[in-house]
């Protein structure tokens, strides 16, 4: 055989190597390959917040986050029970706090406030109402900003799969766990999490989960409680324990740009112990 002509040859058989293994891979897309690096779910034709949020209640929740000058954090503290105690009690206001906190690790002097409008948004327009009605409501406002350095607010919707907060008897300490999600991935961090959901319940640390609709969006809110921090240590690292949890965490690690934990202490006046 000439040199020429080994020259094809040889051409030829790496042109039906790499036709061969493009073909391979194309089809291994749908097998094993495709598995370890995406999560497929179905197409969705509707919102996501009417697939992921629990149909039986119409509720919305307001999370606040107030940074307070160090100086007046006692004072922010004690204001903040009186006014939000005499709301709570209010059976003609459509509105109920949930918990509130002090952020112990994390952002430092800073409150988070969990608020349920019982009815959705037209009881949040209700109590935007009544509140601005309000000579006693807007005096506390007043005297609530001068000891702020910074405040902002999320309106969300509870996923279906989650239980739904209620009062708890304490001491406990509250983890705050933030993940901003890439656009376009909250179905399948859904759908993940209704399956891993049970991995985390034994021990009754499941508090609430959230997903915004206003503020920023695409971000989830995880809420748990623990006794302490070597309980929550303890009860993390049990979960890696159970089969299937893993499998959780290698698909929704890829859907998140950023996360953020807060430890967090109850106010006095929190139903949240």
């Amino acid at each position: 055989m000439s040199a020429t002509r080994t020259l094809h040859f040889i051409k030829r058989q790496k042109l039906c190597s790499a036709w061969t293994v493009r073909g391979f891979a194309n089809k291994s897309d749908e097998g094993w390959l495709g598995s370890m690096f995406a999560h497929k779910v179905d197409a969705r034709r509707d919102a996501h917040s009417n697939l992921l949020s629990k149909k039986e209640t119409s509720n919305l929740y307001k999370i606040q986050f107030h940074n307070v000058k160090p100086e007046y954090l006692d004072a922010y503290n004690k204001l903040s029970a009186e006014v939000h105690s005499e709301l709570h009690q209010d059976v003609d206001y459509p509105c109920e706090i949930v918990g509130s906190w002090n952020t112990w690790y994390g952002e430092q002097d800073q409150a988070v406030h969990l608020w349920r409008y019982i009815g959705g948004y037209p009881a949040l327009t209700e109590s935007l109402r009544k509140l601005n009605l309000s000579t006693a409501y807007l005096a506390f406002r007043k005297e609530r900003s001068k000891m702020l350095l910074s405040r902002r607010n999320q309106l969300l919707l509870e996923f279906s799969f989650w239980n739904e907060p209620t009062p708890r008897s304490g001491p406990n300490i509250y983890e705050l766990r933030s993940y901003q999600l890439k656009p376009g991935t909250m179905i399948e961090w859904g759908n993940n999490w209704a399956r891993a959901i049970k991995y985390r319940q034994e021990n009754n640390e499941a508090v609430g989960g959230f997903f915004t609709q206003i503020g920023e969006l695409y971000v989830v809110h995880h809420l748990w409680a623990y006794k302490d921090l070597q309980t929550r240590q303890e009860t993390r690292n049990t979960a890696w324990l159970k089969e299937g949890w893993d499998v959780n965490v290698h698909y929704t690690m890829p859907l998140i740009q950023k996360m953020q934990s807060r430890i967090m202490i109850p106010m006095e006046h929190s139903p949240l112990k």
